[in-house]
């Protein structure tokens, strides 16, 4: 049996409450991980295109306020 096997088998055997606490644990991660990786992106440029065509639509006047 895998290691992830083994982790699945673990967690189906939880309790309600403690199936609870890992998966608000794991939520918290995933977005931890996500906003690493955006942060990441901009560090690196990968957005800035993004940026860019976002303040022209602005300055064009594309805009409504919400």
């Amino acid at each position: 049996m895998s290691n992830l096997e083994q982790i699945e088998a673990a967690i189906l055997s939880l309790p309600s409450s403690e199936f609870e606490k890992l998966r608000l644990w794991f939520l918290d991660l995933d977005y931890e991980r996500w906003d690493e990786q955006i942060e990441q992106d901009i560090e690196d440029g990968k957005l800035e295109a993004l940026a860019q065509e976002a303040i022209a639509e602005f300055e064009a006047g594309h805009c409504r306020e919400i």
